[in-house]
């Protein structure tokens, strides 16, 4: 091997050695902290309820506090207080329900969707927006009971489900900003 040779090999295995340790360059697109640092306590005031399902802005503001309490250091007030440093408003605009599969020959419904349609926004004291999303929509799908002797209400725990998988995405997409 010459010399030019000897001095090529490693310095191309050095460079490449480099490149690996740097990464591929890829990352998560918006992996962003939307809330500023300053942050420290947020109010979590119950949701509005534009919809006709009782109770709904109940379940779900219970939820997104109870998610933001365990992922998140955050103080967390149950009302719009002006110790907050932020302030999280919600409004239910809209719940549906559709039966998704029928049995072929009862002609019953088999599976329910469930829809939830929400605006929700993060403001800081200022009024500033830090975070928001005018058309947050979740699905829930349940299946429904086809003995009547067995029959029971589903749409309870639908709601239960429909409001912790919310609550997650929420709290994620104001945590890293997407």
């Amino acid at each position: 091997m010459n010399r030019a040779a000897r001095v090529a090999v490693p310095t191309v295995a050095f460079a490449f050695a480099l490149l690996a340790s740097v990464g591929c360059g890829y990352h998560t697109a918006g992996h962003v902290v939307t809330v500023p640092e300053n942050v420290k306590t947020l109010a979590i005031p119950a949701f509005l309820n534009q919809s006709q399902t009782y109770r709904i802005e109940q379940i779900l503001t219970s939820a997104v506090v109870h998610e933001f309490t365990t992922r998140t250091h955050y103080q967390i007030l149950n009302d719009t207080s002006d110790a907050a440093d932020a302030t999280l408003h919600g409004t239910v605009l809209t719940t549906s329900t559709s039966p998704l599969t029928y049995d072929s020959q009862t002609g019953r419904a088999e599976s329910i969707l469930v829809v939830v349609s929400m605006r929700v926004s993060l403001v800081d004291r200022q009024g500033k927006i830090l975070f928001q999303n005018p058309a947050y929509v979740f699905r829930e799908q349940y299946q429904v009971s086809q003995e009547p002797s067995s029959f029971f209400e589903e749409d309870s725990p639908a709601m239960g489900r429909l409001s912790r998988d919310f609550a997650q995405t929420l709290v994620s997409s104001v945590l890293e900003g997407f």
